[in-house]
């Protein structure tokens, strides 16, 4: 029987800086009303001096550990989806590897922007599959407002910091919570619709065509939700929850509409949390899992599309 990889701890983190559009309106020329109307952003968390992309996932980590039950050393393996690394490298997985007090395993970081999140956790279930791991830590964590232009209306009001954590396990042959399948695709051509420019004038700035990447996303991941229920036979009234990217609230209104999900099964935290990229799907289920909405046994489908272009979705059994 082939071994099948299930997610069994949750966790996430936040910095305690909280940042309103109201308070951006008095750096750039914005409003609360013309953002809300364009985003469904009402607020974002902002890194502290002492956060770091590893240090938030560390948290995170520790978080997904105490939700399921297990020690840190049991874990074979830590992958950290960021594209806000602390440093060219060591890899900040190395760094949260460290931080744990791990001694066996590894540890590296993919860099996919928004979609690296599901691809980390299609990376982790094949390393299960294939029996090289059992146990693996899928951390998304990113501290974008430190290559963000604060000048730039259009999208320093769009993006915050944060990390979430899933740790993955066998599953039991006999077990309901499996991950069903994973489905990665990327487009290099559209590169330069979504990119961080080297070198802006206070640093690394993240430049983005908005009007191109809210087209390329709403036709792209109605694409590849069909191709994840397709595998396995399935519609959108088998899925009791959309778990998506949290960039803007109008494409994951339009996904849900193609799903045919009321929002109420839609989770939902862009209006809170912002788009945190490769950390905004599993902060997003941690808090729907940690508050009883998504239960064990349901059916779950993620999505996410970011810069590369890279986009991707997961089907889930949790």
């Amino acid at each position: 029987m082939p071994v099948r990889s299930k997610l069994i701890g949750f966790g996430g983190y936040l910095p305690d800086k909280i940042v309103t559009n109201a308070d951006l309106s008095t750096r750039v020329d914005t409003s609360d009303e013309w953002i809300r109307t364009r985003t469904g952003i009402a607020q974002r968390h902002i890194a502290g001096p002492d956060d770091s992309a590893a240090s938030m996932g560390e948290a995170a980590a520790r978080a997904a550990l105490e939700y399921a039950g297990v020690d840190a050393e049991t874990v074979d393996a830590i992958i950290v989806a960021t594209a806000t690394p602390d440093q060219p490298f060591p890899a900040v997985a190395t760094r949260i590897q460290g931080a744990l007090g791990l001694k066996q395993g590894f540890a590296f970081d993919i860099s996919a922007a928004c979609s690296g999140f599901i691809y980390a956790l299609a990376v982790a279930d094949s390393l299960i599959q294939t029996k090289q791991a059992r146990r693996v830590l899928v951390i998304g964590s990113e501290v974008y407002s430190r290559i963000l232009d604060w000048s730039d209306r259009t999208t320093c009001v769009l993006f915050g910091d944060g990390a979430g954590a899933v740790l993955l396990d066998i599953a039991e042959p006999e077990s309901e919570s499996v991950i069903l399948s994973t489905h990665l695709h990327s487009d290099g051509a559209h590169a330069d619709i979504l990119y961080v420019e080297r070198e802006g004038k206070d640093g690394p700035s993240l430049r983005m065509n908005g009007r191109e990447v809210f087209r390329h996303a709403v036709t792209k991941l109605a694409e590849v939700v069909d191709e994840a229920l397709h595998a396995h036979g399935m519609t959108g009234k088998d899925v009791q929850w959309l778990v998506p990217h949290q960039a803007n609230l109008r494409i994951i209104d339009g996904v849900a509409k193609k799903l045919a999900l009321p929002q109420e099964r839609v989770i939902v935290t862009v209006d809170r949390h912002a788009n945190t990229s490769a950390a905004s799907i599993p902060l997003a289920l941690n808090e729907a899992v940690r508050d009883g909405r998504v239960k064990k046994g349901e059916i779950v489908l993620l999505e996410a599309l970011g810069g590369g272009l890279t986009w991707g979705a997961a089907l889930l059994r949790l």
